[in-house]
């Protein structure tokens, strides 16, 4: 069998699946389903406190250039491939490859990507409980006399309850996969339709609360005065990592939704929607919280313990406190089940396609597995606390494996994979954008500045420099 007649097989196979498969109803619900896989806990929990340690404005100003050159171009390319390919991620870089006539084992970087997701989703459900946990918590009052001792007592004693936390992360998971289980328009749209808007509406609500503080300006300041000697070197490499991480790359999130996307829609316009959208989420978060903070007098650089720590004592202390600490973690909880709703959808769609079984099944295959792999987590902040592997937890070893190594390998392996292995005319006649020399400039950012980012993300993440 020639080679144009194996592409041909491959590329009428990716169509004739795709029937069976759903599309998104509209270029709009692509839009909102993955801005929704975007807009996480990255947006919310981490861009603020990395920002407030890192000096502010010059530190926003290098992230959002991070973002047009390693975060739009590796987006794009995600969903040119879910979308030509027309399968889960291991399937659609198969039939790519087999029409450019390269490697077989190129599948393999899609089975990489499916493996990252669920590894994060294990451990995402159970961050996720957190915030689910604090929303009763700060809706009746429970933070109400905070300081920085008791509320970092009160996160400490959420940590050492195993059952608490196995419980939360528990109903975040049924929720996720509840919601995948109905498919892609019967679950996925039908959720994000509501899901998205809620969302919005809810950081508005809190954008518009945190103007009344009398320390808007101040963090307006703080977020987009760009003061360069506030900014390391190590600063600017975070920057270029968070960018990476942000857009729900490198865990077939993308490569998935981009599946279902409609044929005639543009993956250029609407990725850089999509990137638009979650950098703007994070800045509207930063207007959110940075106002509380400076109100209250507390730490803008407070690292990790911001959202959970620092934020309780600023809910505790303000007027309608327990309304707003309430609508934030309700926020938070709904930003972390969009997301893990589209770490699930990678999974799901690599079994049913692969092993030939039905949705439901695949649901309860991976969620039995995910349930147990999501205790050694929830056992790594208390029972399991001193079982360390390599001087690492359970949960540290899982966020180092999939942070520091499987996302950087897998991103930078999809843009060789795009940039190398596939040929120019067929990425130009899949990613749509018309303008020749508009074309040119994302090609060369593709094959040369995305993969140099990615390399200089991955050689930081271990240690290197």
């Amino acid at each position: 069998m020639s080679q144009d007649s194996i592409a041909s097989g491959a590329i009428a196979g990716a169509s004739s699946n795709s029937a069976g498969r759903g599309l998104w109803s509209s270029r709009w619900v692509f839009f909102l389903a993955a801005t929704g896989s975007a807009v996480g806990l990255g947006n919310i929990w981490k861009f603020p406190y990395i920002t407030g340690q890192n000096g502010g404005g010059a530190f926003v100003l290098v992230y959002l250039a991070c973002i047009l050159a390693i975060g739009i171009p590796l987006l794009m390319t995600e969903v040119m491939i879910g979308r030509r390919g027309r399968a889960n991620p291991e399937g659609a870089i198969a039939a790519l490859a087999r029409e450019a006539r390269a490697s077989r084992h190129w599948r393999w970087l899609g089975t990489l990507v499916v493996l990252t997701g669920f590894l994060i989703l294990s451990f995402y459900t159970v961050i996720a409980g957190w915030a689910v946990a604090y929303t009763p918590t700060a809706m009746s009052g429970g933070f109400s006399g905070l300081n920085g001792e008791s509320s970092g007592a009160l996160f400490g004693a959420m940590l050492a309850n195993p059952w608490k936390l196995a419980g939360y992360g528990t109903l975040v998971l049924l929720l996720t996969l509840a919601i995948v289980a109905f498919g892609v328009r019967g679950g996925l749209e039908r959720s994000l339709r509501f899901l998205m808007p809620g969302l919005f509406v809810l950081l508005l609500v809190l954008v518009g609360y945190a103007a009344t503080t009398g320390h808007f300006m101040q963090a307006v300041h703080f977020l987009f005065d760009a003061d360069f000697s506030k900014l390391s070197g190590q600063g600017v490499l975070v920057a270029l990592g968070h960018a990476f991480f942000t857009l729900s790359l490198a865990s077939g999130a993308m490569m998935a939704y981009g599946s279902y996307l409609p044929a005639g829609t543009s993956i250029a316009r609407t990725a850089l929607m999509v990137a638009l959208a979650d950098t703007g989420v994070a800045l509207l978060a930063g207007l959110a919280i940075f106002p509380l903070v400076f109100a209250n007098g507390l730490e803008p650089g407070a690292g990790p313990g911001l959202i959970f720590v620092t934020l309780p004592i600023a809910f505790g202390q303000m007027p309608l406190g327990q309304m707003i600490g309430g609508l934030f973690f309700i926020m938070l909880a709904i930003a972390a089940l969009t997301s893990a709703i589209s770490l699930s959808e990678p999974t799901i769609a690599w079994l049913t396609e692969k092993f030939g079984i039905s949705r439901l099944k695949a649901v309860l295959a991976s969620g039995i597995t995910l349930w147990l792999l999501s205790l050694g987590t929830v056992l790594s902040f208390n029972a399991w606390s001193e079982v360390t592997l390599l001087g690492k937890t359970f949960f540290d070893s899982l966020d180092f494996l999939t942070t520091n190594l499987l996302m950087p390998l897998g991103g930078l392996a999809t843009v060789l994979f795009a940039g190398w292995a596939l040929s120019r005319k067929l990425v130009q006649e899949s990613i749509g954008i018309d303008q020749p020399q508009l074309f040119a400039l994302w090609w060369q950012a593709l094959r040369v500045v995305t993969p140099l980012g990615i390399l200089v993300v991955f050689l930081h993440s271990l240690g290197l420099f």
